[in-house]
C-alpha cells in the first residue's frame, strides 16, 4: 500500500525555501520522484471513495492532480512553484470542480487537509443549493450534526455574506445558513500524520463522513 514519504514533504518544505527555476530545475528528479509518491497516494484514494462512491469508477489520477506549476499572471505573489501538492477527486476530474462537490486532497509541511463541498459555487448553483437548503433545512443540519461530521469537520466553513442573500428576508428562521458564499468542511493534519501508515484509513474516513454532505450540496 502507497504510503506519503518524509521525502516528499522534504521537498515541498525545500521548494518554499528555494523558490526559483534554477533550484527547481537541479532537484528535477527529486521533484518528480515526491510528484509519484503523491499521485500514486491520490489513486489508491481513489480506488478506496470508489466502492462507496461507484461514480468516480475509472477516474485516474493524472485527472485529478493540480499542476506545481502557478499562474502568475494576476498575482502579486510572482513565487513559479505552489509548495504544495493538491487533487480534487470529482467526478469527471478536476476540470469539473465548479459544477459538483467533490473530495480535495492538499499535501502541505504544516498545512495538510482533506476538504470537500462547495468552494465559491457558481451563481446558479449557489442559488439551487440556498434554495434547496430554504425548503429542507431539517436535512442539511441532520446532515451537519452527525457524530462523524462533527468529530472530523466541526462545523460548515466558507466566507459569509453580510445582510440576507437576495430574495430572502433577513428574519428567515435559517439566514445564517443561507449566508454563506461557500459550503465547505475542513480535516486538517500533522505532518506526523501525513508520513504514517494510518494516513489512507484516516483520508477515507474523513472523506466517508463527507459524502452525505456532498451527495446533499450535489443533488
Amino acid at each position: 500500500m502507497e504510503s506519503i514519504k518524509k521525502s516528499t514533504l522534504d521537498f515541498l518544505t525545500e521548494l518554499k525555501c528555494n523558490n526559483n527555476r534554477d533550484w527547481f530545475v537541479a532537484n528535477r528528479p527529486r521533484y518528480l520522484n515526491a510528484k509519484d509518491n503523491f499521485e500514486s497516494f491520490v489513486q489508491e484514494i481513489i480506488n478506496k471513495i470508489i466502492l462507496f462512491e461507484p461514480v468516480m469508477k475509472g477516474l485516474e489520477a493524472k485527472s485529478c492532480v493540480f499542476r506545481i506549476n502557478r499562474d502568475i499572471r494576476f498575482s502579486n505573489d510572482k513565487s513559479l512553484y505552489k509548495s504544495h501538492f493538491g487533487a480534487f477527486i470529482v467526478r469527471g476530474g478536476k476540470k469539473n470542480g465548479d459544477k459538483f462537490a467533490g473530495y480535495y486532497f492538499h499535501i502541505e509541511p504544516g498545512k495538510s487537509i482533506m476538504a470537500g463541498g462547495a468552494y465559491t459555487p457558481p451563481s446558479q448553483w449557489l442559488s439551487a443549493i440556498r434554495e434547496k437548503i430554504s425548503d429542507t433545512a431539517d436535512e442539511f443540519i441532520k446532515i451537519t450534526h452527525t457524530k462523524d461530521f462533527i468529530k472530523y469537520f466541526g462545523a460548515i466553513d466558507g466566507e459569509k455574506l453580510k445582510t440576507a442573500p437576495k430574495g430572502y428576508p433577513a428574519n428567515h428562521p435559517y439566514i445564517e445558513l443561507l449566508k454563506f458564499k461557500s459550503y465547505l468542511v475542513v480535516n486538517e493534519v500533522s505532518d506526523k500524520m501525513v508520513i504514517s501508515n494510518d494516513f489512507i484509513d484516516h483520508v477515507v474516513n474523513v472523506f466517508k463522513a463527507m459524502k452525505p454532505l456532498n451527495d446533499y450540496l450535489n443533488n
